[in-house]
């Protein structure tokens, strides 16, 4: 775009260059415009003959250009809203998904407890452990990852959003837990078979393999959790796992094995099997 000054409602007509790319390509244009102007989406409508000045401009142009490659849009403006939270997101971690927000809701539907302790493996950018937080202020809550740039960015978000019923720390699942009991753990571990053709579309192909894929199909983290789990639940404590949604059978089975009781699985948006919950019981 040459060196004059561009107007919100010109820059609004290039919408069709992202046709094709996303779903939304009018929305994706209005929150990079927001983003780059720090205003909110009325401020588009109101203002259209607003000019951006040469910086802005260059600034709007970069972003369009990653975006028409596909780039993420939680990336280009580092942050996602999830639970009505909004999450600093980057390239470390996967990028919160409302279909994860199911697992918070099953969550505080299945622990009814005013002190609870929680544990969440894998936090990425502490998405469930903030949202549980931002719920219950009498529940403590462990948020683990073994990304260290996972742990600094949940722990940026905790500190912005002060919720500090929340403890971020570097763990690889289980490793480095404080020897302790927790009435409630939740997880959204890598699940996806390194074969799958998905993972070379959309927005997983920025995202990091490593918060994607699992060895065994997609299934060996999962089972290291649900082995693993029994040893830091109090008795009748619960496990929720997210998970794909061809595993639910798998996982059910895990849980069976393992010795937990009460096993139900439940559907995401879509009407996909995508989390399923245990609760352990110690034998008599």
């Amino acid at each position: 775009m040459a060196s004059e000054k561009v107007s919100i409602a010109e820059l609004l007509r290039l919408a069709s260059r992202l046709d094709g790319i996303s779903d939304t390509p009018r929305l994706d244009l209005e929150v990079l415009l927001c983003h780059v102007l720090g205003k909110p989406r009325s401020y588009l409508f109101t203002w259209p003959e607003k000019e951006l000045d040469q910086q802005q401009v260059n600034c709007f142009n970069d972003l369009l250009k990653r975006r028409a490659q596909g780039e993420p849009i939680a990336y280009l403006t580092g942050e996602k809203e999830f639970w009505s939270l909004s999450l600093n997101v980057d390239t470390t971690t996967l990028i919160p998904r409302p279909d994860t927000e199911l697992l918070v809701e099953t969550a505080l539907n299945v622990l009814d407890k005013p002190d609870a302790r929680v544990l969440d493996l894998g936090t990425g950018t502490g998405a469930i452990a903030l949202a549980l937080a931002s719920e219950n202020s009498g529940w403590k809550i462990l948020a683990v990852d073994t990304v260290v740039g996972a742990v600094e960015l949940a722990e940026q978000n905790r500190q912005r959003l002060g919720l500090d019923n929340v403890t971020v720390i570097r763990s690889d699942w289980f490793e480095n837990i404080p020897a302790q009991k927790f009435d409630l753990i939740v997880t959204n571990p890598p699940y996806i078979d390194e074969d799958d053709r998905h993972l070379k579309e959309g927005d997983v192909r920025f995202e990091p393999v490593s918060a994607l894929v699992a060895d065994n199909k997609g299934m060996a983290d999962i089972e290291f959790i649900i082995c693993g789990a029994k040893e830091y639940l109090v008795d009748g404590g619960c496990l929720l796992i997210e998970h794909g949604y061809q595993q639910a059978k798998a996982v059910c089975t895990l849980l069976q094995n393992e010795g937990f009781l009460y096993i139900e699985t439940a559907c995401d948006m879509a009407g996909l099997e995508r989390l399923t919950s245990g609760c352990f019981k110690k034998p008599c």
